[in-house]
């Protein structure tokens, strides 16, 4: 294991048990932003970087009985967090690294992912990765409860010109990455970005 996801394993394999009650008020967020992804009944999903498994049940929702909810993390403490609170039943958790999916190629139809862009180690590899489970027309959603300048306060930062989640910075890492960008909210009240995975040699 890399330092960068020993690191990030620590990091959240310490915080696991009190993450949701931390932020209790995050699941309309959650529910809002998955309704405004456009899921389909019967959709394949993937949860990435899925921690406690917050987004489990509006993905559930959202896909029906005949989709699939998939949810991978890297951390065992989330994921075991996220099985007490019962989300498990939800969807099949995986125990992964979304730098390297245990999934084939272009086999779902969708992927959601909170919070997760800060903490990729090679953000373009690992969104080439993403790309590569999705099938063309697929979609990725970047999430996260709250945008970026109130995230910053929270955090006690300044927003910089470099910050990966600018527009500016985004909107090339993703298209090098196989991904055309269709929508970009970065408002106090959310982050939501919807990219389109593009077809071969579009």
């Amino acid at each position: 294991m890399s330092e960068d996801h020993t690191h990030v394993r620590e990091f959240f394999g310490a915080r696991a048990a009190g993450w949701d009650g931390k932020f209790p008020e995050d699941g309309p967020a959650f529910r809002a932003a998955v309704a405004d992804f456009g899921l389909r009944p019967g959709d394949r999903v993937l949860d990435a970087g899925c921690g406690t498994g917050r987004a489990l049940t509006a993905l559930r929702a959202a896909v029906g009985p005949a989709g699939t909810v998939l949810g991978a993390d890297l951390t065992p403490q989330m994921l075991a967090a996220a099985q007490r609170a019962g989300r498990a039943a939800e969807g099949t958790l995986l125990l992964a690294d979304v730098a390297r999916l245990p999934l084939r190629d272009e086999v779902l139809d969708a992927v959601f992912a909170a919070g997760l862009i800060a903490h990729l180690p090679e953000p373009a590899a690992n969104l080439r990765e993403l790309a590569r489970v999705v099938r063309p027309g697929g979609r990725l959603a970047l999430f996260h409860p709250i945008g970026r300048a109130a995230l910053a306060a929270r955090h006690g930062r300044e927003l910089t010109p470099d910050d990966l989640r600018a527009e500016h910075n985004l909107r090339p890492l993703l298209a090098g990455s196989g991904w055309d960008v269709t929508s970009y909210a970065d408002e106090d009240a959310r982050f939501l970005v919807v990219a389109v995975r593009r077809h071969q040699g579009g």
